[in-house]
Order: structure tokens, then C-alpha cells, then sequence
């Protein structure tokens, strides 16, 4: 499903979890387009406020908060105060490796709440406001991922299958209005997932030939400005989600095990 497109975002935007990777190059090319940018990351957002400047944004506010909790949501809530959204770019979440059983709870839950509780309440927030104008893009990043039973990355796996359904089924809800709800799927991306994950030392953190995340957020990009509901970045990815879809499910996660795995 797509809808009208446009050439470029304007107005205020949100880019969440941007201070590096992926969150960072589509900071960067909100920028180009001249929007004001509140930039959001639970870490230092040095960096992004300058690559925000330095490309063309015509404002530029940070926010650093942690979005899986409540009082992050709050903050970012009160420092959008009664300005209209035009654009919402969540992008905030991050993994964790090693085996279910063997992880801290408090850790499993922090996952659980940026990468779905932070995602769906700051879209339920913002997302209900463009409803009421008929108007607004968001773009949330999902992940080949949540299409694979995800052993030794079990938890960040099953967030990103409800994260992709999530917004596939949001954007069938609102197919009778102006505003555009577009899922990004990556695969493996060179940015510090694998580090802030514990995963340096699995097949897919060693991986060599990861996707440049400058790349993966030009394709997310490209799709919100199209109105497309779903892209899924990069040809290998692509075929790898198709079999993902055809291949039984224990298969699927062996597979997911091998790269995972410590």
C-alpha cells in the first residue's frame, strides 16, 4: 500500500535514537530538506546536532532521555509541547544477545519497553495529533529480524515481529487519511547494535560485509517521502525475508542460532 508522495519532509520533525547509525544518516537527511529537527538518544547528541546544523536544518533541539521509560516519554511529550508534528522518525531501540534464560530480567524488560511501549505510546502521542489534522509521516524502524524466530536474540527478535505487524496493521487502520505510516526493515548494519547488544563476538557481529547505514536510512527515507508501508533495505535482505516466509520455522531459527550464538 502506497500513498501521494512528496519530495521532501517540512515543518518540525522527531528523529529518535539519534545519535549515531542508522538514527544519524536520517537525521542527516531530514536536515537537507530544511526541517526543524528535535533530536532524541539516551546518549551523548553531540554529533547529530552538529551533522543536524551543518546539513540545513533550519532549528535544532536535543533531548537526551531514555525513551523506555515513562518519565523519557513524559520529557520528550513536554519538549514538543503544543507544536504540530509533521514528521516522527522513531528509530530508538537496541538488542541483547546470549541465551533467554541466562539474561537479567531488568535487561530483557528494557529492551521490551524501548523497543515497543517507547515506540507505541510515542506514536499513539503524535501519531493521534496528525490523525486529527489529516497530515503527518512517521517512520518506524522494524527489522528482517522480527520475521525470524530469533534464538540467542530471542527478546529484541520477537520485539521487532511486533514492532513490523505493528505498523503494517497502523497503516491499513489509517489508509482513509493523509497521514503515512512506514516500517524500515534492515538487516545486519554496520553501526554499535552488536556492541550495545553483547553480540561482538557472534557470526553476525564479525560480520564484514555489514549494510552502511548511511544506505539503509537513505531507503527508509525514500519510502516515507513515497508512502510506502514497508521497505525492507538491501536485495539480500529482501531474499533472505522471502525465505524467512517459506522455510519452516525450526529451520529458520537454527539458522538465526549460528549467527547469534556466543
Amino acid at each position: 500500500m502506497s500513498k501521494k508522495a512528496i519530495e521532501k519532509l517540512t515543518g518540525f520533525c522527531i528523529v529518535t535514537g539519534a545519535s549515531s547509525g542508522i538514527g544519524l544518516e536520517l537525521t542527516k537527511l531530514a536536515a537537507k530538506d530544511g526541517v526543524a529537527l528535535l533530536l532524541v538518544a539516551d546518549r551523548d547528541l553531540s554529533e547529530a546536532e552538529s551533522a543536524a546544523k551543518a546539513h540545513g536544518a533550519s532549528q535544532v533541539e536535543t533531548l537526551e532521555t531514555d525513551l523506555g521509560t515513562r518519565d523519557g516519554i513524559e520529557k520528550l511529550v513536554e519538549a514538543i509541547g503544543e507544536r504540530p508534528v509533521d514528521s516522527l522518525m522513531a528509530n530508538a531501540g537496541h538488542g541483547l544477545g546470549d541465551a533467554f534464560l541466562t539474561q537479567k530480567w531488568e535487561d530483557i524488560a528494557h529492551v521490551i519497553d524501548t523497543n515497543v511501549k517507547g515506540t507505541v505510546s510515542l506514536v499513539h502521542k503524535i501519531g493521534g495529533n496528525m490523525v486529527l489534522r489529516d497530515e503527518g509521516r512517521i517512520l518506524v524502524t522494524g527489522s528482517i529480524a522480527g520475521d525470524m524466530p530469533g534464538a540467542y536474540q530471542l527478546v529484541y527478535n520477537s520485539t521487532k515481529a511486533f514492532v513490523n505487524d505493528f505498523c503494517v496493521g497502523l497503516a491499513n487502520e489509517l489508509k482513509a487519511t493523509d497521514v503515512v505510516v512506514s516500517c524500515l526493515m534492515p538487516g545486519v548494519t554496520d553501526t554499535h547494535f552488536f556492541d550495545r547488544a553483547g553480540m561482538e563476538d557472534t557470526e553476525a557481529g564479525q560480520m564484514k560485509n555489514k549494510a552502511d547505514p548511511a544506505k539503509v536510512a537513505r531507503d527508509g527515507y525514500d519510502a516515507l517521502l513515497k508512502g510506502e508501508t514497508q521497505e525492507v533495505s538491501g536485495f539480500m535482505n529482501k531474499v533472505q525475508d522471502v525465505f524467512a516466509g517459506l522455510l519452516p520455522d525450526e529451520l529458520v531459527a537454527q539458522m538465526h542460532r549460528r549467527l547469534a550464538k556466543p
